[in-house]
């Protein structure tokens, strides 16, 4: 059983772990949606844990346990900014291609829908 120490250790981690992700997610709900647009099978923690990890591009190790005793900060993932790339994957392709077979009028509204969100007000 975790500690309550250990517990909210991982909370923090995975707090953490969620600013780095591609989405922006506002809690428990968005990380559950997103989450189970990525993970197929069964409710087993340590599959989920992995598929957790992988999305955020963390080490799983680090995600559930923090870093190893030495308390080595270069094991810690580092953040990563807002406007940095992240590398594709298949659902974003998939995504891309579906928006692609687009007229360009949809695209054209898409696009201001996706401004709408990210409070870009139409500039690109």
């Amino acid at each position: 059983m975790p500690t309550p120490k250990e517990k909210t250790d991982f909370s923090d981690r995975l707090k953490f772990s969620m600013t780095r992700a591609p989405e922006k997610m506002r809690g428990a709900t968005d990380l559950a949606l997103h989450f189970n647009l990525r993970y197929h099978g069964e409710p087993v923690s340590p599959h989920k844990l992995a598929t957790l990890a992988e999305w955020f591009k963390v080490e799983q190790h680090w995600l559930h346990y923090g870093p190893p005793p030495s308390g080595n900060p270069q094991n810690a993932p580092k953040p990563i900014t807002h406007d940095e790339k992240y590398p594709a994957s298949e659902e974003t392709l998939e995504l891309a291609s579906k928006i692609e077979a687009l007229s360009s009028h949809h695209r054209y509204l898409l696009e201001e829908l996706i401004d709408q969100f990210y409070g870009t007000g139409g500039k690109r």
